[in-house]
């Protein structure tokens, strides 16, 4: 009887206080998660028993002043900032402590939301398959546009075909100009650049080559004879939303027989190279001023962010070659410019690399075809 008794007692005791004090779970409740989170399984993590680090990975600009994380913690045991009030992580991470129910352990853990770019691959293809003739009463040429999503022209390429006109060449049809379209491409059509000769008039003005070019941009007629590197405006109007990685294509290239300087003279041992490049550069200056390239800074200005060069790397070839060359990024790619429409790009072919300054072989001829924009984008 005295045995039972004890063993009665020993049923009323009360249970020794819990003595552990861990999170195994935390969850973030949001009304828009995927302004926060890339994944709605992103707002969920289970917590290993060895954590002591908590960390959240969330979209780039996502809002981190008032998150409220919501523990799930050991039985009886208390959390400190209470679980489900505002926390501000935007300065970096916030320490939570566990205490166990007995009062006599406690852990901390470190809570972190962590800003992280994922980017998913995008291509921006140029197919040279759109264009028209410019037609006037004593000349036509080429020009090329890209055709945007609902069907609308979009005249984002320029030429320095306009500027031809000037030679006053006689019985010049639009093949015969700097720049001229083909049905003879990888597939379909091409822009076909060749470098001519400007001349009599081209004599006279010390202008005596024209080299054939196609770039994203536009071509200022007016400053033809005036302030010839300010004519072509690399990338005015083309904002561009994307982080360009490689920048590939295919094309032809035969350089012409006589390489010549600027006053004409012939150059011994001297061969013409095509120039096929990409850039991205920030459209406006530090102090806030708009901002595009020309003639005389396509390559050297401060304001270039990434350039993908095929300057040295563009051998003659009569078959249909491809290319590919990656984006040197010269500053970091800011995807809050990005955003806010700061960035520009151009891409530029012309079949004599130094014909922004007259030298050239006459007959140099670059084919192009198929280009791409390997980019990435924020998810």
């Amino acid at each position: 009887m005295l045995a039972a008794s004890l063993m009665l007692c020993s049923c009323f005791k009360d249970e020794a206080a819990n003595a552990e004090c861990d999170i195994t779970q935390v969850v973030v409740h949001t009304d828009d998660p995927s302004a926060m989170f890339y994944q709605a399984s992103d707002t969920l993590k289970t917590v290993l028993y060895s954590a002591k680090e908590i960390i959240f990975e969330v979209r780039r600009d996502a809002d981190l002043t008032a998150v409220a994380p919501e523990f799930t913690i050991t039985e009886g045991a208390t959390i400190e900032p209470l679980s489900g009030s505002a926390q501000d992580f935007s300065a970096g991470p916030i320490t939570y402590t566990v205490t166990s129910e007995d009062g006599q352990w406690s852990r901390d853990y470190s809570v972190a939301f962590t800003p992280v770019l994922k980017t998913y691959p995008d291509t921006i293809c140029y197919d040279f398959e759109t264009y028209r003739l410019y037609e006037s009463s004593k000349y036509s040429y080429f020009e090329w546009y890209e055709l945007d999503d609902d069907g609308t022209e979009n005249n984002v390429w320029a030429t320095a075909n306009p500027a031809y006109t000037l030679t006053g060449l006689k019985n010049t049809t639009e093949y015969d100009f700097p720049t001229a379209a083909s049905e003879d491409g990888y597939e379909g059509s091409c822009a076909v650049l060749t470098t001519c000769t400007t001349g009599t008039w081209g004599r006279l003005m010390n202008k005596r080559l024209a080299a054939g070019n196609l770039f994203l941009g536009t071509f200022d007629t007016d400053s033809a004879l005036t302030a010839t590197l300010k004519c072509t405006r690399f990338g005015d109007g083309i904002r561009f939303d994307k982080k360009p990685v490689k920048f590939t294509g295919y094309y032809k290239y035969a350089a012409g027989e006589n390489f010549q300087d600027e006053s004409g003279n012939y150059v011994e041992g001297t061969t013409d190279e095509a120039d096929i490049y990409a850039i991205i550069y920030k459209n406006t200056d530090e102090a806030g001023n708009a901002f595009m390239l020309y003639g005389d800074n396509v390559k050297t200005s401060s304001q270039i962010v990434a350039i993908a060069d095929g300057k040295g790397s563009i051998p003659e070839t009569d078959e249909w070659t491809a290319f590919s060359f990656d984006f040197d990024y010269w500053q970091e790619f800011d995807y809050d410019v990005m955003e806010e429409r700061g960035y520009s790009m151009t891409i530029v072919f012309s079949s004599s690399s130094g014909g922004d300054y007259y030298r050239g072989a006459i007959g140099s001829r670059l084919m192009v075809d198929k280009v791409r924009l390997i980019c990435e984008v924020e998810e």
